[in-house]
């Protein structure tokens, strides 16, 4: 007799035995590990900032050389690259060896950044350097506009800004949100070289005054600074009114 012809000839044993493997594998399917891919990619660490003003080169000379030679060689690191762009943001990628802890390294990366904050210039102390764990894969892009046309792209940048952005690094997983083509709120002021040498006072004293201010005032006159600033639609038209 063979094997198979007994199950043939006793089904109510052969469906016993199918119900006990059955079980048996169920129980045992919620114990057994689940396989994990191995980790190909090298983990990263960003460091960013900001030189309001100063060009690419600018940047380049005077921020992004000093952080990468203090960040250069920092434990298991396997090479780095910065980018610095025109509108005076600084990015330099640190890519460490595979199985690398990331929290280990980005605080190994931000104790080589805070060496080197002394080196950097006095406004990009001001804005401040940070260090995140972040890949260099995108996750998502989103899109913002406007569906009658009624807001414009800098008021749509400003309200991503206040509450889009901290609500979407928030979620599980995300490491960082990052703006392309962010646009900001600002101010430009001219100054009248005339009237600031006949007040004896010179470009320095005013920013220092500027920056003395509240950000949160309302548009005035600062004081000590009446007659200095001017607009740009006013020395236009001096210019041309003169003969």
């Amino acid at each position: 007799m063979r094997f198979t012809h007994f199950f043939i000839d006793h089904p109510r044993f052969a469906i016993v035995l199918s119900v006990f493997l059955t079980a048996f594998g169920l129980a045992a399917l919620s114990i057994l590990p689940v396989a994990q891919y191995p980790k190909i990619v090298p983990p990263t660490v960003q460091v960013t900032t900001r030189y309001p003003g100063a060009s690419a080169e600018t940047i380049a000379r005077t921020v992004a050389t000093p952080l990468e030679q203090q960040i250069n060689g920092v434990e298991n690191m396997l090479y780095l690259s910065s980018q610095s762009t025109g509108d005076g943001n600084l990015a330099i990628t640190v890519t460490f060896r595979i199985g690398t802890d990331l929290n280990v390294a980005q605080m190994l990366t931000q104790n080589r950044v805070q060496d080197a904050l002394s080196r950097l210039p006095d406004d990009v102390q001001r804005q401040g350097v940070q260090v995140r764990k972040t890949t260099p894969a995108i996750l998502l892009a989103v899109h913002s506009y406007s569906p009658d046309n009624s807001r414009d792209t800098l008021y749509q940048s400003n309200y991503v800004t206040l509450h889009v952005k901290d609500v979407i690094a928030r979620l599980p997983g995300v490491a960082d949100v990052q703006f392309v083509g962010e646009r900001q709120y600002a101010m430009r002021i001219w100054l009248d070289p005339d009237k600031a040498a006949a007040h004896d006072i010179n470009a320095s004293e005013i920013l220092a005054a500027l920056r003395s201010q509240p950000h949160s005032n309302k548009a005035r006159i600062l004081p000590g600074l009446r007659g200095v600033l001017r607009h740009r639609g006013a020395s236009r038209r001096r210019k041309s009114e003169s003969p």
